[in-house]
C-alpha cells in the first residue's frame, strides 16, 4: 500500500506539530537555565544543591534495579515461555497483577516493614522495592519476546544437543539485544524518576537521590527560576544522553514488540 502525497503531507503536518508542542516546554526550560548567568548557573546549581552526591546515589541506584530487573526477567520469562510446568499461567496472571498496583497502596506498609529491619536510610530500601515495581513488566517483556522466537531455531538447537540453559543463554540472550536494551531504558527511566519511595524510605541527606535532591532544592531556591531550570535540567540530562545513545535499540524493540505482539 502506498502512501499519497497528500496524505504523506499531512502526517508531516501532524507529526511536526505534536513535535512542536512536546519540545516547547524544553526549550524553554533550556533558555530559562541559560539566562542570567549562562553556564554559571548549572555550576551554581550542582555545588549549591549537592547534586554530585544525589545523582552518584540515582546511578548507583538505577544501574543495580535494572541489571536485577534483567536477569529476573531473562529466567523468568525464559520459564514462562518456553517451559511447561504446572500453574504456569496462573502464576503469569498473577504476576501481572504487579503492574496494576500503585506504588501508594503499599508504601507505608513497606517502610514499616523495612524500618523492622533495620532498611531504611539505605540504597536497599531503594533497590529492592523498585526491583519489586519492575520485575512484572520485565517478566511480560521478554515472555513475549521469547515466545515470539522462531521455533525452528530453538528445534534446530535441541537437535543438536542444547539444553535449556544454553538455549537461553547461548541462542536467546544473545539476539535479545533490543528487547534487552528497550526494558532496560524504560525501567532505568522510571527508577530514576521515582520519588514517592525516596521520599518515604530516605531521611539522610547523603542517600537522597536526584529527584528528591531536587525537589528540596526547589523549597530552598523558589525564587530563582534560572537555578531551578538548571538544577531540572542536571537531573533530566542522564535520561535524555542514555536515550540518545539507545534510540535505534529503543525504537527495534518497540516496533519488534509491536510486530511481535
Amino acid at each position: 500500500m502506498q502512501i499519497s502525497p497528500r496524505e504523506k503531507t499531512f502526517n508531516y503536518v501532524v507529526l511536526t506539530v505534536f513535535a512542536v508542542i512536546a519540545l516547547t516546554p524544553l526549550v524553554q526550560i533550556l533558555n530559562s537555565a541559560l539566562a542570567g548567568g549562562g553556564r554559571a548557573n548549572f555550576s551554581q546549581a550542582w555545588s549549591q544543591g549537592h547534586f554530585a552526591v544525589y545523582m552518584r546515589n540515582s546511578l548507583l541506584v538505577t544501574a543495580a534495579v535494572v541489571a536485577l530487573t534483567a536477569v529476573v526477567a531473562v529466567l523468568a520469562g525464559f520459564a514462562f515461555a518456553r517451559m511447561d510446568f504446572p500453574g504456569r499461567s496462573v502464576l503469569f496472571y498473577l504476576l501481572l497483577l504487579g503492574l496494576m498496583l500503585p506504588a501508594e497502596v503499599f508504601v507505608i506498609p513497606l517502610y514499616f516493614d523495612l524500618r523492622s529491619w533495620g532498611l531504611t536510610d539505605t540504597y536497599a530500601s531503594l533497590i529492592l522495592p523498585q526491583t519489586a515495581q519492575s520485575i512484572a513488566f520485565g517478566v511480560f517483556w521478554m515472555r513475549n519476546y521469547f515466545q515470539a522466537f522462531p521455533a525452528s531455531v530453538l528445534d534446530a538447537a535441541r537437535l543438536d544437543g542444547a539444553a535449556d540453559r544454553q538455549l537461553l543463554w547461548r541462542v536467546l540472550v544473545p539476539s535479545s539485544g533490543p528487547a534487552l536494551a528497550t526494558m532496560g531504558l524504560l525501567v532505568g527511566m522510571w527508577t530514576w524518576n521515582e520519588f514517592l519511595l525516596p521520599l518515604v524510605m530516605i531521611s539522610d541527606d547523603s542517600r537522597r537521590t536526584a529527584p528528591l535532591g531536587l525537589a528540596f532544592f526547589q523549597g530552598q531556591h523558589a525564587t530563582q527560576q534560572s537555578l531551578l531550570a538548571a538544577a531540572a535540567v542536571i537531573v533530566a540530562l542522564p535520561i535524555v544522553a542514555l536515550y540518545l545513545l539507545l534510540q535505534r535499540r529503543f525504537i527495534t524493540g518497540i516496533v519488534a514488540g509491536s510486530l511481535k505482539g
